[in-house]
């Protein structure tokens, strides 16, 4: 297919941001909404974009979006998030922090905690909690990431399993309704599964755009967590699936909670 001038530009803001709208773009271009949803359509042909409600996202499966990209998608969604995944933690916690936009909200939220140990393969979410006194932090060893400043692979792995704490608190980057969780790499997927052995409860940060992603690397099941907190209402079928596993389900608009 060949691009417009308009279709690339709408490709530059989906780099830039994640996620496009119809009505933001129709705003943007100055054009109708049916203009837009065709180039939407185009660009989903061509395999450059996803189509999600009301608007699109970059294709996915194989790479996620860049780092900068993340932070700035949904970033107050992930705010509310991390605030209300906060107020689950009461100071004098020990707890396991996974790499992550959506977590490091949560160490933000944190900043007013007492008396934490936190133990975290996140160069960002230490950098953020360094502001907190009352925080003892340790920090992965491994290979590093420079794309979001993190550690992944075996070494972080076996570092995490030096510890058990009361709560993991992880991230994701993409949620079947089948209640698999799904990350793109490998060797992340190893530190992340190392944190759910090897703590007391499990907590998933993520916001509604994970259901309308996918992923290649499974990282483990909705049974192995103890809440969700997300922002909006999960599709029905995910929301079941917590239901019969006595998985507690909090979204942040809502304030509403589903368990078994």
């Amino acid at each position: 297919m060949a691009l417009t001038f308009r279709h690339q530009e709408i490709l530059e803001v989906a780099r830039s941001t994640g996620r496009v709208t119809v009505d933001g773009l129709a705003e943007q271009f100055e054009v109708t909404p049916q203009t837009i949803r065709r180039d939407l359509g185009d660009l989903c042909d061509a395999g450059l974009l996803t189509r999600v409600h009301g608007g699109a996202v970059l294709a996915s499966g194989l790479e996620n979006f860049g780092y900068s990209a993340r932070q700035r998608m949904a970033r107050g969604a992930k705010d509310a998030i991390g605030e209300l995944c906060a107020e689950a933690i009461p100071s004098g916690s020990s707890l396991f922090l996974d790499i992550g936009t959506t977590t490091e909200a949560v160490a933000r939220a944190l900043l007013g905690h007492r008396d934490l140990l936190v133990v975290t393969n996140n160069l960002n979410v230490a950098r953020i909690l360094s502001a907190n006194e009352r925080c003892d932090i340790h920090i992965a060893g491994g290979q590093y990431r420079r794309s979001d400043m993190s550690v992944v692979g075996d070494a972080a792995a076996a570092f995490i399993r030096e510890f058990k704490v009361d709560v993991a608190v992880i991230g994701t980057s993409a949620i079947e309704e089948d209640g698999a969780l799904l990350d793109y790499d490998r060797r992340e997927v190893t530190a992340t599964r190392a944190m759910l052995a090897n703590a007391r409860a499990s907590y998933l940060v993520a916001d509604a755009s994970k259901f309308d992603r996918r992923a290649p690397a499974r990282v483990c099941s909705v049974h192995d967590l103890s809440a969700v907190f997300t922002d909006l209402p999960p599709p029905p079928g995910f929301q079941a699936i917590c239901a019969q596993a006595g998985v507690t389900v909090t979204a942040a608009k809502t304030r509403n909670i589903a368990s078994a």
